[in-house]
């Protein structure tokens, strides 16, 4: 019977997971775990997809309509107010979405959404700014003061949008990946992970197999 390679190394950092047979030299960037074998790795590779943190944007921004729509509401911010001081808190709330979101959403994993649920995001926002937008002037801080709960309730959309899509992956058996948005810089990206809903030992078998498949050709 052929032995398993005394240990491993698993690297993360910068949002890769790498693996090999050899130890990392002392002081290199990122995340370790001296891990034995193959099934070592592919644990090890599951923390990385669990730990990896990405800094993200806001999401919202990557909307094909986010542009045209909050310009419209930061040029109009100053007809929604009988308050003079208003006008620049609303405006300072409009122009810091994207980078106040980013500060709320506290995610321990990659910030990246599905085309859909984006859509779907950015539709019910539109929608509450719209319907605010229709008003009249509004007396001193009801309009910024419903910006927040907008605000608040975006943030609180793409937080359950992104962890929705994770869990329902792990819903699978073994490895799956699905297409998403990187709310970093707007492009296409995918989500891998791996699902531990198998319903016989021959499946979870099957599923462990995948997993090392897929970590052997990711250092190919």
């Amino acid at each position: 019977m052929e032995a398993e390679p005394a240990s491993a190394v698993v690297r993360c950092g910068g949002g890769a997971c790498a693996g090999g047979g050899t130890a990392a030299r002392p002081g290199a960037g990122g995340r370790r775990w001296m891990v034995r074998g193959g099934l070592g790795r592919a644990m090890a590779l599951l923390l990385c997809l669990g730990l990896t943190a990405a800094l993200a944007r806001g999401c919202l921004h990557c909307h094909r309509d986010f542009s045209e729509k909050f310009s419209f509401y930061r040029h109009h911010v100053n007809l929604k107010s009988w308050w003079v001081g208003d006008i620049p808190v609303s405006g300072s709330l409009l122009t810091d979405w994207s980078q106040d979101t980013m500060k709320e959403l506290h995610l321990a994993i990659p910030a990246e959404i599905t085309r859909e649920k984006l859509g779907q995001v950015a539709n019910a926002v539109y929608q509450k700014m719209d319907q605010l937008y229709q008003g009249k002037m509004y007396f001193p801080g009801y309009f910024p003061s419903e910006l927040r709960a907008i605000f608040r309730e975006q943030v609180h959309l793409i937080q359950n949008a992104i962890i929705e899509s994770r869990i329902n992956c792990q819903r699978h058996c073994g490895i799956f990946q699905y297409e998403t948005i990187s709310c970093i810089n707007c492009t296409d990206s995918h989500v891998v992970c791996f699902g531990y809903n198998c319903e016989s030992s021959a499946q979870w078998e099957t599923a462990v197999q995948g997993l090392l498949l897929y970590i052997n050709n990711w250092h190919k």
